[in-house]
């Protein structure tokens, strides 16, 4: 239990000190940025629990399909429930690759501001993405939420790039 309390041990990967935000409106570190990227997928969850009053607990996977049972929502609201759980799935689905981002560059040693920049972008991009899908009634709107859903796995995907390059130049500089 006394090496879990180890002041001496380096903690430094899970901290980084830069804001985000200049004039220091906040400060999430990327690493505030996982579980910030968690909660923005659970929120369409707990948006679409809020809309129907038969919300089943014990057997929450069927509660999309038992939907269609429910005489007491009407369509609109039962297609919004339907949307939110997929944009809740995709947050999730999306949720290791993102970390896992976060993870390499830390590891890289990237500068905190990139990281700060590159992760806030992405929260940013999911919010944006789950309003898109939840409020979504046209094919414009459709196509919108695809061209965001792609610039937040490009920002994921830049953070990697930009982690495998500083890495590559780290293992350049040993031989």
């Amino acid at each position: 239990m006394a090496s879990l309390f180890d002041t001496a041990r380096n903690f430094s990967l899970y901290t980084v000190n830069k804001p985000l935000v200049p004039l220091q409106l906040y400060s999430l570190t990327c690493f505030d940025q996982i579980p910030a990227a968690w909660l923005v997928a659970f929120l369409p969850h707990a948006y679409a629990a809020s809309l129907s009053k038969k919300f089943d607990n014990k057997s929450p996977r069927t509660y999309v399909g038992s939907l269609q049972e429910d005489q007491s929502i009407d369509q609109a609201t039962r297609d919004r429930i339907v949307r939110s759980e997929g944009a809740q799935s995709n947050g999730f689905e999306n949720l290791g690759l993102f970390a896992a981002a976060v993870v390499a560059g830390n590891v890289a040693g990237l500068p905190a501001q990139t990281l700060n920049t590159l992760t806030g972008a992405y929260i940013a991009s999911r919010v944006l993405y789950n309003y898109i899908y939840v409020t979504n009634t046209s094919d414009a709107a459709a196509n919108l939420r695809g061209v965001v859903f792609v610039s937040g796995v490009g920002l994921v995907w830049t953070l990697f790039i930009k982690s495998g390059n500083v890495l590559r130049e780290k293992a350049a500089n040993l031989l």
